[in-house]
């Protein structure tokens, strides 16, 4: 069943970050900025906050069928995906971007509910798993990036749209939401605020806004690092599309590897500490990776995979944990009102990183990421404290 989940989620994800990978091919054909330009993923990032705000107020992802509500939003990202390749201008692509992260909103926390309800004593490592598929999910993309021309942006979308076509079709293959899964509640406006006022839950909030404020900014951008660094050791004119697109699947989709050790490991010693320590190592990653501006590949390299495995290694229990703390029946919504927060702040971080890069270069705006690991380190400390924390992974904290 997980094998089937994830791969379902590893190809539905790949709409999100289509329009990213050809971003150069497409400021090219509709004269953007580099401002409009990051609204190809920002756009992505508030259709998803919409739709997850709406699906927490609604209880929709604990009230409907999961996996009908992944297999039909699947759908509706490629109708969209489809709709940025056919589109002629910044706006519509815009719009279509909007919807969709509207849509993935129902593909992204009720794929980790549907893990949850099948996985209680190895929850962390089954919804690691999951989150390791969506990261090479969002990293494939760029993989389609790099094996096509420059010109053959559409191809790129289309190949997006496709995947994700046929991983809604395949979620439906799992049998049943999960023998853990709570029976449906009765409707409710006020599951969502019960959820966010607990302390607990607040406190795992916190550190998962932390994890974002680094995670989809390092994602949307570093192509556009390794690129920069590139061009400072060859010369400006060097052709480098390629290879920081293969480098950036390289990095991102590294993060699989992070997924899976974060719930081996959280599972057996404590969410709370393994995200830790992942924000430890990432946070410092971010503060350095300019050290090695300018350097050769091979030595940039190293860094850039341990920030890939390390940024996103905690993503998962962050999840997990919320599903631990909430109740129950709403798991669903609690992971949903997660996501929505955290994808929001990422819209503040994605639009300030190139503005920031334009004031002092990009060798070291990366160090802005840092901070919000060091947040994340404390709540996550903070909540390992409480007597709450005995209900993380089996009474491990």
């Amino acid at each position: 069943m997980l094998i089937v989940l994830a791969v379902a989620e590893l190809l539905a994800m790949a709409p999100w970050f289509s329009a990213s990978a050809v971003a150069p091919a497409l400021a090219h054909v509709w004269h953007l900025t580099p401002a409009a330009t990051a609204w190809l993923t920002i756009s992505v990032q508030l259709g998803f906050v919409a739709g997850a705000l709406v699906s927490a107020i609604l209880t929709l992802a604990d009230r409907l069928s999961a996996r009908r509500l992944v297999a039909g939003s699947a759908t509706v990202a490629a109708l969209a995906t489809l709709g940025v390749a056919a589109a002629g201008a910044l706006g519509v692509g815009i719009a279509c971007r909007l919807l969709t992260g509207a849509a993935l909103a129902g593909v992204y926390p009720p794929g980790m509910k549907i893990a949850a309800g099948w996985f209680k004593e190895s929850r962390g490592w089954a919804i690691g798993i999951l989150v390791g598929a969506l990261t090479l999910g969002s990293a494939s993309p760029h993989l389609v990036r790099w094996a096509v021309s420059q010109d053959a942006w559409r191809v790129v979308l289309v190949v997006a749209a496709l995947s994700a076509l046929v991983g809604g079709l395949l979620v439906l293959l799992v049998p049943s939401d999960g023998p853990h899964a709570a029976p449906s509640p009765p409707f409710s406006l006020t599951a969502a605020p019960r959820i966010l006022q607990d302390r607990a839950v607040a406190l795992a909030n916190l550190g998962y806004l932390g994890h974002m404020w680094e995670l989809y900014a390092m994602w949307t951008w570093i192509a556009v690092f390794i690129a920069a660094s590139e061009h400072a050791r060859r010369g400006g004119d060097a052709d480098v599309t390629a290879l920081a697109a293969l480098t950036t699947f390289a990095v991102v989709g590294s993060g699989a590897i992070g997924c899976w050790l974060g719930g081996k490991y959280a599972d057996r010693f404590g969410r709370t500490l393994v995200t830790s320590v992942s924000m430890l190592v990432s946070g410092i990653c971010a503060l350095n990776v300019g050290l090695f501006y300018g350097a050769p590949l091979i030595a940039l390299l190293p860094i850039l995979l341990l920030w890939g495995i390390s940024i996103v290694a905690d993503s998962a229990q962050f999840s997990a944990a919320v599903s631990e703390l909430a109740p129950r029946e709403y798991v669903g919504t609690a992971l949903t009102l997660q996501t929505s927060l955290g994808f929001l702040l990422t819209a503040a971080t994605i639009y300030l990183l190139p503005t920031l890069a334009g004031a002092i270069g990009w060798r070291w705006s990366m160090s802005v990421l840092s901070i919000g690991p060091a947040v994340g380190v404390w709540a996550m400390l903070a909540l390992r404290h409480r007597p709450e924390a005995l209900r993380l992974a089996g009474g491990k904290r």
